[in-house]
């Protein structure tokens, strides 16, 4: 192993890099909407939200190909091996992924879906060590994953009721969402160690948005209000996913699923207080739920990657 390789399995090194990939996805979500208000997205309007992010994830594709062949000096373009891996993961990251969940998410509560959302990694974590057999399934890895889960309960129930109703369409879709995030995730891991994870991740991104924008345009929708300030928003969301999923699948790459999934507990973490703050709401952000939120959170990251004597 190299010495860059190794570094990327360091625990510090991949803490650090996994919660700059949460803080950028926490910091998407009040952009997302402010996005939907200049570009006049109607907030039920589902298809062209999907046509919104298929051309977030395109141009996300793009840039992630762009800074792939100035690293290398030279244009790195998918070929026949390369497509044969972007493929599947395309058709369960961005593809599979986004459709349910932008149209769960416009059928059930914020509650509900923050909490369904906090299972895909998870989801991740089981279907590496059960399905896949990557690796084991420990003890710790369980209760770190519990506390985990449990830290995005809190984070999501702060102030808020939960109902205990389940819709297909709602709630159903978002699990089918958080399933095939849990399966891209495990194909990342696998994938990475055959093709650059980098290359892999620009390619699928842009076959994916492409796909989503054909199906969002399919439904009948569009984006009404083409601004300075919305493209503005849709290049920086694009520059989130390019960099932030980037770095994750380089992350997963070098190291097992459940060392870097447990990090993704901290995602709705930094959604909520991002959001509160960008909003000006910093009393929800700043409160007892939070605190036992992130404790609950670090402690189930804490169990998951402690090193048995």
């Amino acid at each position: 192993m190299s010495q860059k390789q190794n570094k990327l399995t360091q625990t510090g090194i991949v803490a650090l890099l996994a919660c700059v990939c949460c803080i950028l996805w926490g910091s998407a979500i009040p952009v997302i909407k402010t996005g939907y208000h200049f570009l006049q997205v109607d907030s039920s309007d589902t298809a062209s939200q999907i046509v919104f992010a298929g051309i977030r994830f395109t141009l996300a594709g793009i840039l992630v190909l762009i800074f792939a062949s100035i690293r290398e000096k030279k244009v790195m373009l998918p070929d026949r091996t390369l497509l044969k891996y972007a493929i599947p993961v395309c058709l369960a990251q961005t593809v599979g992924q986004y459709f349910f969940f932008y149209i769960g998410v416009a059928h059930t509560s914020g509650v509900k879906g923050g909490i369904i959302t906090g299972l895909g990694n998870f989801i991740a974590i089981l279907l590496s060590c059960l399905v896949f057999r990557n690796e084991r399934m420990t003890s710790q890895k369980i209760a770190g994953c519990v506390l985990g889960f449990a830290g995005v309960v809190v984070i999501n129930l702060m102030g808020n009721s939960l109902d205990m109703g389940f819709k297909l369409i709602g709630e159903g879709f978002i699990l089918i969402a958080q399933l095939s995030y849990g399966m891209s995730t495990v194909l990342i891991n696998l994938f990475s160690k055959k093709v650059s994870p980098v290359v892999l991740s620009g390619t699928q991104f842009t076959m994916g948005g492409i796909v989503l924008t054909l199906i969002g345009m399919g439904m009948g929708g569009r984006l009404g209000n083409i601004t300075t300030g919305g493209l503005s928003i849709i290049f920086y969301l694009a520059l989130v996913s390019a960099v932030a999923y980037t770095l994750w699948s380089i992350l997963l790459a070098w190291n097992d699923v459940s060392k870097v999934a447990i990090f993704g507990f901290v995602n709705p973490l930094c959604s909520v207080i991002l959001s509160a703050l960008i909003l000006g709401e910093v009393k929800q952000a700043f409160n007892i739920g939070s605190l036992v939120a992130l404790v609950l959170v670090c402690a189930g990251i804490y169990i998951v990657n402690r090193r048995k004597n």
